[in-house]
């Protein structure tokens, strides 16, 4: 494992040194080419640096002082207006690295007394979330005591309080990112909160209390990582749905792993299998994401983008810092004798339970085709604020079933207009339930006892709609069936496919993509006499785009002219896929 430290550092050094110089006189950061800077860039930039510094030990870089840039990101930062919280969690952790002695810390002597002060009084100020911003204020507790800046420690205050909602929102113990609405947001931002919140209490100066927090969190980080067999692709593709996925799927997953495994939370008997996981999320990543010409992050160019609020620069930092961090990490985890060996593939299908109470369901369903390597992940979630096709209930599996990155499109799925109501069978289900069909066939059913808008708010009256996606090796057929409570006008329908192809650069070998045959895509039963229209091209669209490569193709199935849909009767859109999947070259 310790050339995978050595590797993981000198990919740091890379990225550091292609993205030093992005760094302003005055500590803000210069965006790159078409793109806008964040508030809270500083603050990533000073954690990254931080972490480098705890790896390394050196000061330096590239002819730049290390110490001398955290301190200017670092008084950036503090001086944001307005104040950027999740900016200065980051700097104050990046802070923390150098020393959790003021008297020895390099930076904190570099700052000026007022920059001194504005920290102590930032870092006093209290606040509370109900998302993952609440692992943002365990990590300024952590560094606000540990700093000397107050003698009342509220680490262990913070985690019970962010559990204690955890409980609350899911009955199953994931983290649900919802501040308002509906509720059950679990996406991504599950796994980063514990990944941040558990490199925070790494600092902490009282290692009392990391020991008496590490059973807490392990109770929930444990049920991502239980997760990770069943997520992660044969070509190493980790966390693909709900926003910011993409690299920081690949990362936040390779660091929850690797903290795992440092603490002991996966059995000896699993490590073989959790490090085959870590070895292909690994080169995923690194055949993905990284310029292997210039050695950087590469998150947008002419073929595929990121999540809207991700800049390259913040992406770049974020990558160094977690480089740095599996350096270390690696270094303390025991690599079995003659490497990780990958266990043979199978199929299966899981449906995970994420939220299950009488208002609602909500969870995700892994399947898996050993045979053709088709590995579809459907995600039964909240969007959020924002509705994007990221977190729609339909197989995600980039390259084969792509989806637009950003966007919304009804993906696979029905979209049915009532007047001012546009309705989706998504977000939320009940009576949901997984098993084996007919010759080792998988389904997975849900249903909707009252519609569900765009909006994510529950429209009664309307009517219900029962849905079923079956799964037969590289086989997938999926059922919608509406019925309605009286006589209503049903004003459009829409269903929509997206053809898109890997990156032609950035690939590993082996991906998985579409061959010449396409989806072979036939619609069995469509109650709603939808017509096809002709195929719409948008390889030149920059809209259309995924964390992965270039959309080129969209096809809708269409009804745009009033139906009449009457009680007592069950309305059918039937829809059977086989797509072409086929291995590409690196």
């Amino acid at each position: 494992m310790h050339s995978f430290s050595e590797q993981c550092l000198d990919m740091a050094r890379s990225i550091l040194s292609h993205n030093l110089d992005a760094i302003q006189p005055d500590g803000t950061v210069l965006p790159a080419a078409g793109e806008q800077p964040r508030t809270d860039e500083p603050g990533h930039v000073a954690y990254a640096l931080g972490e480098y510094f705890r790896a390394t030990g050196e000061t330096s870089l590239k002819g730049h002082d290390l110490v001398d840039l955290t301190a200017r990101c670092l008084t950036a930062q503090i001086f944001t207006e307005p104040a950027a919280e999740n900016g200065l969690a980051y700097a104050s952790l990046g802070l923390l690295c150098y020393s959790p002695s003021k008297e020895r810390n390099p930076v904190w002597e570099r700052l000026v007394p007022e920059t001194q002060l504005r920290i102590d009084k930032a870092l006093l100020h209290r606040s509370d979330y109900d998302n993952h911003w609440q692992t943002f204020n365990i990590a300024k507790a952590v560094a606000r005591y540990s700093l000397g800046l107050s003698k009342k420690d509220e680490t262990s205050r913070l985690i019970e309080r962010m559990v204690e909602r955890i409980n609350r929102t899911s009955s199953a113990g994931f983290f649900d990112d919802s501040t308002e609405g509906f509720g059950g947001n679990f996406n991504l931002y599950g796994v980063m909160t514990f990944v941040f919140a558990r490199s925070a209490l790494q600092l902490h100066i009282n290692s009392g209390v990391r020991d008496r927090k590490l059973p807490t969190l392990r109770t929930y980080a444990e049920k991502y990582i239980r997760m990770m067999p069943d997520l992660v692709r044969v070509d190493g593709l980790g966390w693909a749905f709900g926003r910011a996925a993409g690299a920081y799927g690949q990362m936040h997953c390779i660091s929850l792993i690797l903290q795992g495994l440092r603490d002991g939370w996966i059995a000896d008997d699993q490590k073989p299998k959790y490090f085959d996981l870590l070895r292909r999320l690994f080169v995923f990543f690194y055949q993905t994401y990284l310029d292997q010409e210039q050695g950087f992050l590469d998150l947008r160019d002419e073929e595929r983008t990121a999540y809207s609020h991700h800049t390259t620069r913040m992406a770049n930092f974020d990558a160094a810092r977690y480089l740095c961090q599996w350096a270390r990490l690696a270094k303390t985890v025991s690599m079995p004798v003659g490497g990780p060996k990958p266990e043979p593939a199978r199929t299966s299908g899981r449906f995970v339970i994420f939220d299950k109470s009488s208002r609602k369901e909500q969870g995700l369903f892994l399947y898996r085709d050993a045979e053709s390597g088709l590995h579809a992940q459907i995600p039964l979630i909240s969007s959020g604020s924002r509705l994007t096709s990221d977190s729609l209930p339909f197989p995600h599996c980039p390259g084969v079933f792509d989806w637009p990155n950003n966007l919304y499109q009804p993906v696979m799925l029905p979209e049915l207009t009532f007047g001012d109501q546009v309705t989706l069978p998504a977000f939320y289900g009940k009576n949901c339930v997984t098993g084996l069909g007919l010759r080792n066939s998988f389904y997975f059913r849900y249903e909707q006892p009252e519609l569900i808008n765009l909006k994510e708010e529950i429209v009664k009256g309307i009517g219900s709609v029962k849905v079923q996606w079956n799964f037969s090796g590289a086989k997938i057929s999926c059922e919608f069936a509406y019925t309605v409570k009286a006589q209503i006008q049903l004003d459009q329908f829409r269903f929509m496919l997206a053809l898109a192809a890997p990156h032609s650069k950035y690939r590993v070998a082996g991906s998985l993509g579409l061959g010449p045959l396409g989806h072979r895509c036939t619609v069995q039963k469509d109650d709603f006499q939808g017509v096809w229209r002709e195929t719409e091209v948008v390889s030149a669209d920059p809209a259309y785009r995924t964390n992965y490569g270039k959309i080129h193709f969209l096809q809708f199935l269409v009804r745009d002219h009033p139906l009449i849909m009457r009680p007592g009767h069950v309305y059918r859109l039937a829809v059977n896929f086989e797509p072409d999947v086929v291995r590409l070259d690196g």
